[in-house]
């Protein structure tokens, strides 16, 4: 649909871009991204793919706000705490940007309903922050065949990388399993900078943008680690494990399943 009067003054300045264009741009706005996850990554992805246009955002996540939220979770305003935190996002994205369908859903993400819900979505970004979330989140979009952004924080640290099913390494590839009980602290124990959320977050929305718009480089077979305290960003090469567990040549993991209780994931 050509864009009217109004879009392209919007968006006039990714228009202007060579790699955008109004073709561009309405790539965006036709793209539909799932957000699992409200809080610290999915608040700053939410609200730059809602600028950016994107035309149908989904939102998952069953908590409220609370307060110690507000360091970091950005979407979310001191009024705000008590209410869901997808009702909270949504108001914002909306307020925004009037193009975005915003889609919400006060559920947390199960092996009973994620490939339903995956199903119409084109990309996934993870913004939860437990292990048995994200081992969930790279199982289903590995059964839907739904590329997806993995990202974490923890104390001054953020680590993120995009995968493509069948195509680049997945998150099995690079973790395998989530680590036992106790071996890694709460974020409750451990503590992170609210900032690491913003920067994090922001470049999950960037490869969401880039994988609608079909240009650039994505974060495939890389984990972009960020140190907060020294001010450094590096990339560590990934490949294909051809014993995952997911999507190697003989996978142990067929169908989808629930992980063990939450623990807090970098």
């Amino acid at each position: 649909m050509p864009l009217t009067e109004s879009q392209i003054e919007r968006y006039s300045r990714h228009i202007i871009l060579s790699e955008v264009g109004g073709a561009g741009q309405e790539k965006i706005l036709s793209g539909r991204v799932l957000l699992v996850g409200a809080g610290g990554l999915g608040c700053p992805a939410g609200l730059y793919l809602a600028a950016a246009g994107v035309g149908t955002l989904g939102i998952m996540d069953g908590d409220e706000v609370d307060l110690s939220n507000l360091q970091r979770q950005i979407a979310h305003t001191t009024p705000d705490i008590g209410k869901p935190k997808v009702d909270s996002i949504a108001a914002k994205l909306r307020a925004i940007n009037p193009d975005v369908n915003v889609i919400t859903m006060r559920e947390r993400l199960t092996a009973a309903n994620a490939l339903q819900i995956m199903q119409n979505y084109d990309f996934v970004i993870d913004g939860t922050d437990n292990f048995a979330s994200k081992f969930l989140v790279a199982d289903a979009c590995h059964f839907a065949g739904k590329p997806y952004s993995h990202a974490g924080i923890l104390r001054f640290n953020g680590q993120l990388m995009t995968v493509l099913p069948g195509k680049s390494a997945c998150y099995r590839c690079v973790f395998n399993a989530p680590p036992p009980p106790g071996a890694v602290p709460s974020c409750s124990q451990a503590g992170v900078i609210g900032v690491m959320a913003g920067i994090i977050g922001t470049l999950q929305a960037a490869e969401a943008i880039k994988f609608l718009l079909g240009k650039g480089e994505l974060l495939t077979d890389r984990l972009l680690v960020h140190d907060g305290l020294r001010g450094d960003f590096r990339k560590v090469k990934l490949a294909r494990n051809p014993q995952c567990p997911l999507c190697g040549e003989n996978p142990d993991i067929t169908e989808l399943h629930d992980e063990a209780p939450p623990v807090c994931a970098l």
